[in-house]
């Protein structure tokens, strides 16, 4: 009989919801992301798979398993200065719904509020709006690709 096992010696921010982990890594699974973060109130729950789980549960070897973690297009990331950024890890889509036309295209003037694309994170639809006035030059990303958090999303000139 452990004390770990009685809820008396249970500390208050340790009780897991095993059913939202293994939620959020479905998610993983089904959109190739490399990890996702869910915050609620004090709680924070933070799934990854592959070599970005390493780092964080061995600090020391952390040099040796950052090389690997970039890719040539992660690093290509970096070259695309004032773009507009995803705000959070989901699914872009280009369009309100598969039927409709794209919100934006290349060589569209856009003004400030004006939605670009909708960034999809637990279910819910966030719509991705311009920061600025402008001509879009290129949209970085593919309709129902799964993004990063701060990955480049649209170029506006």
């Amino acid at each position: 009989m452990s004390d770990t096992k009685s809820a008396a010696g249970r500390k208050p921010g340790m009780n897991v919801d095993t059913a939202l982990v293994r939620e959020l890594a479905d998610m993983l699974s089904e959109t190739g992301l490399t990890e996702i973060e869910v915050e609620d109130g004090e709680r924070k729950i933070r799934v990854a798979r592959g070599a970005l789980a390493a780092p964080m549960a061995a600090p020391a070897p952390a040099a040796a398993v950052a090389a690997p973690v970039l890719a040539p297009a992660e690093a290509a990331l970096p070259d695309h200065a004032g773009a507009l950024r995803s705000p959070m890890v989901g699914t872009v889509y280009l369009a309100a719904d598969p039927s409709a036309p794209n919100f934006v295209k290349a060589g569209d003037k856009v003004a400030v509020g004006d939605t670009l694309l909708i960034v999809e994170a637990m279910k819910v639809m966030n719509p991705i709006t311009s920061d600025r006035a402008g001509t879009v030059v290129e949209i970085l990303v593919d309709n129902a690709q799964p993004v990063e958090f701060d990955q480049p999303l649209v170029l506006i000139a």
